[in-house]
């Protein structure tokens, strides 16, 4: 080709993209490193080199919103745009019963979030992700794939304590965050709105097919924020580890991530659990009775039945169709505010037998699974953050003051000042001191998380131990923060979180785990925990030089702690 054949089709393509200026003899303005082509379209995002050291991109759908009549079905792939979107803010939380964990009116931690308690917040239209990465040209990073908590009925990837920056600059890595359906949106196992036609949708699992939905565009996208496609890690807390787990037992995730990072979340049923302890995944049966009493006292409120008897003698005249497009008709609100008020509000995974296997863990002990390495980890005293389970033991719930008082105490503590609060003015009188033997709010955690996390996590982790030997677990034992907290919460669950993402600025618990007395620790441990997930996002090992021990595979497991002014790491065979 000719020197003047390639100036004039270089002049084409910029006339073509009105990239070329006024025509003046001005020189092209190369785009930033902020816009990107995905396979949908152009993005723009921030660069936020100067301040973060990354470029983030947030608000991005990755399917078409399951509203109207996609509400209960399988995402669709998201249609391309044209021109450049923007991509500098986060998309609307996923339709929720306000909780402290949740968006509040403003889809951002706020004092909105303490006055929108148990009342519906966020949008069904909430198929959104954002990326970070680190400010360079690198290429072929690490992605890494994160899935948040909130008992699958609550959260939102706008929460501050999931913002990527940190963790993308120190595990080099590409971050993604995504949000998925919640609660019955979510997940609902009603035979009228099975069709027959697709059996991944009929499973009622559409949170679960939502976060395969976004696996999916990361596959497509990851080159173009300079990512591997070919190195994915998928990583939960709670309920998000819990559909990590899933995805690793489901067809539907082959392929679609190489390792899996779960965090204080299980995947057993009652049956693979012995007697007495609590289970972290339900027999669809239970999702149906829910689904089936969530379709009568809906009949009842509109004056269509007057009892579940009647109810289900109407739903008995109706078509399948009809049925589904009453459902689909509700106002989302309606249908939380309902749940709410019937006690019907668990959800989870569905073991249909297609998207999610019958019995996982028979599943894993089979090898039936998508086979890759696992760092999973606990804390130290997850039950600390589910005061109202002490129900389970036989006694009074753990704490004494509202939801509501709650988060006021969290949002007005001041970790820098004294202060007059005692760990009587929130826990129970029958548990307090809370270090009491046997009997105090310490001991009994203990039990708690025992009998959940800790059966659990043994159960899943010792049955892939038949299968592969590349398993690794850490604890988290910190418990720094100022009094009274460090008794109330101390290693409770999801306190590892901010050290994991490297993030202690504003959210729910930021207040009560910050401060200047505990900064050089609680910084050192969260560098370390930071690197370890960059290291095995990289590898499928989290062994690297700044621990200062060596991490044995399972059963071994990694302590992970510090001082008030050290990291103190350790490791346990």
């Amino acid at each position: 080709m000719s020197s003047s054949t390639r100036w004039w089709l270089a002049g084409a393509a910029c006339l073509a993209l009105a990239a070329c200026g006024g025509g003046s003899g001005e020189t092209p303005t190369a785009p930033g490193p902020e816009v990107r082509q995905l396979a949908q379209g152009t993005i723009k995002g921030r660069n936020d080199a100067a301040t973060h050291g990354t470029y983030a991109w947030k608000g991005i759908p990755f399917a078409q919103p399951p509203v109207g009549a996609r509400r209960w079905k399988a995402p669709a792939a998201v249609a391309a745009w044209s021109g450049t979107r923007d991509a500098t803010q986060f998309g609307a939380a996923c339709l929720q019963n306000g909780r402290l964990y949740g968006p509040g009116a403003n889809n951002r931690f706020d004092a909105t979030i303490g006055a929108t308690l148990n009342t519906p917040v966020g949008s069904e239209d909430c198929l959104f992700l954002n990326v970070w990465r680190p400010a360079s040209a690198t290429t072929g990073l690490p992605v890494i794939v994160f899935v948040h908590g909130g008992s699958n009925i609550t959260g939102y990837t706008a929460d501050p304590i999931y913002d990527g920056a940190a963790l993308a600059r120190t595990a080099n890595a590409v971050v993604v965050t995504l949000n998925y359906r919640l609660g019955v949106l979510g997940f609902m196992n009603l035979p009228q709105l099975k069709t027959g036609l697709d059996s991944a949708e009929d499973s009622g699992n559409f949170a679960l097919l939502d976060i395969v939905q976004g696996l999916k565009f990361v596959q497509q996208n990851a080159a173009a924020f300079g990512g591997n496609a070919a190195n994915v890690t998928l990583m939960g807390q709670s309920a998000g580890a819990t559909n990590v787990w899933s995805l690793l037992a489901s067809p539907l995730g082959a392929g679609l991530f190489h390792k899996a990072v779960p965090i204080s979340g299980g995947i057993s049923l009652a049956t693979n659990l012995p007697p007495g302890t609590i289970a972290s995944l339900n027999p669809a049966s239970t999702s149906q009775a829910q689904a089936q009493a969530l379709l009568a006292q809906l009949l009842i409120a509109d004056h269509l039945a007057v009892d579940l008897a009647s109810a289900q003698a109407y739903v008995a005249t109706q078509s399948a169709q009809q049925v589904a497009a009453y459902l689909r008709g509700k106002a989302g609100g309606t249908v939380l505010t309902t749940l709410l008020a019937n006690g019907l509000t668990g959800s989870g995974p569905i073991p249909d037998g297609t998207v999610l296997p019958l019995d996982p863990i028979a599943a894993f002990a089979a090898g039936s699974y998508n086979k890759v390495p696992v760092l999973a980890g606990t804390t130290a005293q997850e039950a600390k953050l589910f005061p109202s389970f002490l129900a389970l033991l036989g006694g009074p719930p753990g704490f004494i003051v509202t939801d509501a008082q709650l988060f006021d105490l969290l949002f007005n503590f001041d970790p820098n000042a004294p202060t007059l609060l005692t760990e009587a003015d929130i826990l129970n009188a029958a548990y307090v001191p809370s270090d009491t033997a046997g009997t105090g709010w310490t001991a009994l955690a203990a039990q708690l998380t025992a009998a959940s996390f800790g059966v659990g996590r043994d159960n899943v982790l010792n049955t892939l131990r038949t299968q592969q030997a590349d398993i690794w677990h850490y604890q988290f034992d910190w418990a720094q923060q100022p009094a009274p907290w460090n008794t109330v919460y101390g290693a409770a669950h999801a306190f590892d979180l901010p050290f994991v993402f490297g993030n202690f600025g504003p959210s729910v618990f930021a207040r009560i785990i910050g401060g200047n007395a505990n900064r050089a620790g609680r910084l050192a441990l969260s560098e370390r925990m930071m690197a370890s997930v960059g290291q095995f996002a990289r590898t499928g090992n989290p062994n690297h030089a700044t621990l200062g021990a060596t991490w044995p595979v399972w059963p071994g497991q990694l302590h992970f702690n510090a001082s008030l002014t050290a990291a103190q790491i350790s490791a346990t065979p």
